[in-house]
């Protein structure tokens, strides 16, 4: 293939890969924004697959027919309640290429006794670590949304001083390769090693209420890593295309930090939710009493209501029950009420997770709120029905200093005129901490599954 040819092409699956990130931030946009990506990345990897002979066909046909079995296995086979796991699996995978592209080139130049440029032995060094820690650091997270580990923090004494250590152990070795590229390679071996470590160390102090965040910046590690990877193998389209990926995912990481009222700094080394302010909570919460209600009265409250508005959390997905959730709003609508979904921007246990898992059950996108167009709207609302979601509505983030969600925005659904809770039981959420709105006289527990719940309040509804 011409060079020519090579850059023009390249230059429009970048333009393709713009456009589709732009469209991507409305839900009109989405599905045609998806298309156009996938497009763009169908023409760089035929134009790579022109331009780069660096395997034989074989071999490239070799793992396409490998990688797309296990992406249609995976896709097909994995819950929705599984989708954080494997997203933050998928980053590793993204890291874990990226270090092994990066660490192959790096062998290769040696074998072959020719010193790459400054700028392309920097960024081999930068891939290498960025790879590695996006490797590790996604397993973590991983094994803390499966509870293959515990989810609450991991520490130990010394923990930021010895994150520090081996942290500048890896650069020192990494500009010792740059400034000495003859030297024995040992050093290569010890900082991937090294790398492979604090990606571990990273991560294992952060708790299960700060893995939206955490995904949301691996995502963002991933798209670095590829980044640096195309300088170490001069593919422009693998710069621009990481270049996007990181820069978004650091926004999007930068938006929820705000959304929990709380510095990236913080939620990375603050050890949050290790379950010292539950107790507090919990003392706070004695004496006070909870009120249950049945299916069958709070079928009739929503029977009646005027404006209803639906909070979904974490629970929501476990019970897999966004289904009967769309069949009792549209239920509540046939009735002449009024639906909407309020959405935190930390709900659930990754970036946009009820908003995907909504759209799985054909719920309208007009119908989903962000918390800062509906907060405005509870004070008017007939019922609040909130499902499975704890520390997004929870009032001590108003009114308790002491609470460690003090300050973060929360929904206002403690201000509806009635508040339903479906949850299994009392327990707290991410952040560990007791719920002072289960203790609202306004508000009403229902008990139970989430999806047998909502069954219950489907066939209450039909009968009202």
């Amino acid at each position: 293939m011409p060079a020519w040819l090579a850059q023009v092409s390249y230059l429009v699956a970048a333009v393709c890969f713009i456009l589709g990130l732009k469209w991507l931030g409305s839900p009109a946009t989405a599905v045609r924004g998806n298309r156009l990506s996938g497009l763009g990345m169908l023409i760089a990897i035929v134009v790579t697959l022109l331009d780069r002979h660096i395997v034989s066909y074989q071999v490239i046909a070799a793992g396409l027919l490998v990688g797309s079995g296990l992406g249609l296995w995976m896709a097909r086979s994995v819950k929705m309640t599984a989708m954080p796991q494997m997203v933050a699996l998928l980053n590793g995978l993204g890291g874990g290429a990226s270090l092994l592209v990066g660490g192959s080139e790096y062998l290769k130049a040696r074998l072959a006794g020719s010193q790459p440029a400054l700028d392309v032995a920097i960024t081999t060094q930068a891939t290498l670590l960025i790879g590695a820690v996006t490797l590790t650091g996604s397993l973590i997270a991983w094994a803390k949304l499966e509870e293959r580990m515990p989810g609450r923090p991991i520490t130990f004494p010394m923990q930021k001083m010895v994150n520090a250590l081996v942290f500048l152990v890896i650069v020192v070795l990494a500009v010792w390769q740059v400034v000495r590229f003859d030297s024995p390679a040992w050093p290569f071996y010890l900082v991937c090693l090294l790398s492979l470590v604090l990606g571990v160390l990273l991560v294992i102090p952060i708790g299960g209420a700060d893995m939206p965040v955490v995904i949301s910046l691996l995502n963002s590690y991933s798209g670095i890593a590829g980044g640096m990877t195309g300088f170490v193998i001069h593919n422009e389209e693998l710069i621009i295309a990481g270049a996007l990926v990181g820069s978004s995912g650091i926004i999007l990481s930068q938006i929820m930090c705000k959304a929990m009222n709380r510095s990236l700094g913080n939620v990375l080394f603050g050890a949050f939710g290790g379950g010292g302010g539950a107790i507090a909570s919990a003392k706070s919460a004695e004496g006070l009493t909870v009120r249950q209600v049945s299916a069958a009265d709070a079928a009739v409250q929503l029977g009646y209501a005027r404006s209803v508005i639906i909070v979904p959390g974490y629970g929501l997905a476990v019970a897999q029950a966004q289904h009967l959730v769309r069949e009792m709003a549209d239920l509540v609508e046939k009735r002449g009420g009024e639906v909407k979904y309020a959405i935190h921007p930390v709900a659930g246990r990754m970036p946009g997770h009820m908003n995907v898992l909504l759209a799985e059950a054909n719920v309208p996108y007009d119908k989903l709120f962000d918390m800062d167009q509906v907060n405005s709207e509870f004070e008017r609302t007939d019922v609040a029905l909130v499902i499975g979601a704890n520390d997004v509505v929870n009032p001590a983030a108003r009114t308790d200093p002491s609470s460690p969600i003090y300050g973060m925005p929360i929904l206002n659904a403690d201000q509806a005129h009635s508040i339903i809770v479906l949850k299994r039981g009392m327990g707290s959420g991410f952040a560990g901490i007791e719920n002072e709105l289960f203790y609202n006289p306004k508000t009403a527990m229902l008990f139970g599954d989430a999806k047998a719940s909502l069954a219950k309040l489907v066939t209450e509804l039909k009968a009202v």
